[in-house]
């Protein structure tokens, strides 16, 4: 009887810790979307905010958030709007353009790429297309490196379009070395390589940048058109062996 007892009171123990831990867990799930929503909630009201202070909060708490795994569709509009403050999303005073942040676009640029996706990469390919500041072009390209995602050549193109535009009107050595990087990056995906060449071949031979950036441009140069020839033996080799 003494033994049945201990039993009948070790199982009463095993399904109360039982019961206890799934409501713990059951709790935590809950927490988590409540606060998802709560952060989610921060994040839009400071974002739209039309003080600069509180859109540098508010790309603190969409760092946080992507961090901890949120990237709800709240998130990614806030993220998308901070990217394009003051260009593609204006406030205006009696005419007078209120939020042009360029060190807001840049930072939301650079988060972009830790949610690397087709809707990312659109969003940064039109910053990259309408923003006129160097820093903000520069953050843009390096993101879109990073991402990679580059179907029919679109983000190579891109790429090359703002960096032309830049390099007529204003060029500059930092968005240059971003743009290479990103060409390095995106090359082995690119399928038609004359944007890339045309790009870099400027860039190599234009002495408005600094030395390191022409030298690297003439190194990726020499890459790709090694790449290049190694690509027509080889075309060249599977032709006449059929």
């Amino acid at each position: 009887m003494k033994l049945s007892k201990k039993i009948l009171a070790s199982l009463i123990l095993v399904s109360s810790v039982a019961f206890v831990f799934a409501q713990e867990k059951e709790t935590s799930v809950e927490d988590k979307y409540l606060s998802d929503d709560v952060d989610s909630d921060i994040i839009a009201t400071l974002a739209s905010s039309d003080d600069f202070e509180n859109k540098l909060v508010a790309l603190q708490y969409l760092e946080n958030a992507i961090d901890g795994g949120n990237t709800s569709p709240a998130v990614i509009a806030a993220l998308d709007h901070l990217a394009g403050e003051g260009v593609t999303s204006q406030s205006r005073t009696n005419g007078r353009l209120q939020n042009n942040f360029s060190s807001v676009r840049r930072e939301a640029c650079l988060l972009l790429a830790k949610v690397p996706t087709e809707h990312s990469k659109n969003t940064l390919i039109n910053i990259a297309l309408n923003d006129n500041e160097p820093m903000v072009m520069a953050a843009a390209v390096q993101s879109l490196g990073k991402i990679g995602i580059n179907n029919n050549d679109e983000t190579v193109e891109a790429i090359a379009f703002a960096n032309r535009k830049n390099q007529t009107l204003n060029p500059t050595s930092s968005l240059a070395m971003e743009v290479l990087n990103a060409y390095e990056a995106l090359a082995e995906t690119t399928e038609n390589k004359k944007a890339i060449i045309d790009s870099v071949a400027r860039i190599s031979t234009d002495y408005h940048y600094v030395t390191p950036v022409r030298q690297k441009a003439y190194r990726l140069l020499k890459k790709l058109s090694q790449e290049s020839k190694k690509d027509k033996d080889k075309k060249s080799e599977e032709t006449s062996s059929e």
